[in-house]
């Protein structure tokens, strides 16, 4: 007798953002539905979709964006509609908690139930990308969520270049790790262009830890205000979906609006995983550096 398969199509929504909120939360919703409409269970929307990539700029009335996690509209919108469709929502947004401020994302199961929420932890500080102003680093850890159809793990845009993380949550039971992320050109270097870079260390999460991988970026050029001038950042979208060898599955270009969609036997991945190895040889006793900074003193 045949085993039965646990299959999820999983999708990575990619639009630009306009700095409305209700036009980017209705051009969540439209594709959100487009997503659902393909077959999609787990929907993974970009990184702080309600608006501008505000990070550009280090200016005080763009902390009076954030809003508290309870009662959040978008949030409770985004619930409204994964108990309709019932697919699973991850939804990114700027989160106030008194005093402190998080780069957050709360996770809406099928069922239209927030199920959690988990703070970005590691904080980017550079030209453009000058999260450190804005953003508390976050205190939830590395969480890992059982929705409907799988246990997902998410983390955040800057997040996604620490392997550490990824290797955390697939300890902790990840089936499918899910990456909402802002990115694009650089505005002290037009030279520069990372995305290539970008995605290829995703790839090596997904294939180090043999699991899908669903990445989601914006799309659009985009002028803050700043201090000292305009300043501009061109988001290269290029969002994709890895399979569990780190091999791109879906991908988009760096232009369009898409909505990019692909379907995995979580049980065959499963059973490929443990065959693999690389988590019965792992040797923990032997990574006792990672709790350092310099190599050499351990952080208590």
């Amino acid at each position: 007798m045949a085993a039965a398969r646990r299959e999820v199509t999983v999708s990575a929504l990619q639009f630009a953002c306009t700095d409305d909120v209700s036009t980017n939360v209705a051009t969540a919703e439209r594709l959100v539905r487009s997503a659902h409409a393909k077959g999609a269970n787990i929907i993974l929307i970009q990184e702080l979709f309600e608006g501008y990539y505000f990070c550009q700029a280090q200016r005080e009335d763009f902390i009076q964006r954030a809003k508290p996690y309870k009662g959040h509209p978008t949030i409770l919108r985004m619930q409204q509609l994964a108990k309709e469709l019932s697919v699973v929502i991850p939804v990114s947004f700027f989160e106030e908690a008194n005093n402190a401020h998080y780069n957050s994302i709360a996770i809406i199961d099928a069922d239209g139930s927030d199920i959690g929420l988990y703070r970005k932890s590691h904080i980017p500080d550079g030209p453009g990308y000058q999260e450190k102003f804005y953003f508390n680093p976050g205190d939830t850890g590395f969480k890992v969520f059982q929705t409907k159809f799988a246990k997902i793990g998410v983390a955040i845009c800057w997040d996604q270049w620490f392997p550490e993380a990824a290797r955390a949550l697939v300890l902790q039971g990840a089936e499918i790790l899910f990456y909402p992320t802002a990115i694009g050109s650089e505005p002290q270097d037009d030279g520069l262009d990372s995305r290539d870079h970008w995605k290829r260390v995703m790839q090596g999460h997904a294939g180090a830890n043999l699991v899908p991988l669903v990445a989601s970026n914006r799309i659009g050029t985009e002028i803050i205000e700043t201090e000292h001038g305009k300043s501009k950042i061109t988001f290269y979208g290029n969002t994709f979906i890895a399979g569990p060898t780190g091999e791109i599955v879906a991908a988009a270009n760096d232009k369009d609006e898409d909505v990019l969609v692909a379907e995995f036997d979580l049980d065959k991945i499963k059973s490929k995983r443990h065959a693999w190895g690389v988590f019965r040889d792992r040797r923990p006793e032997l990574y006792k550096v990672l709790l350092t900074l310099d190599g050499t003193n351990p952080i208590l």
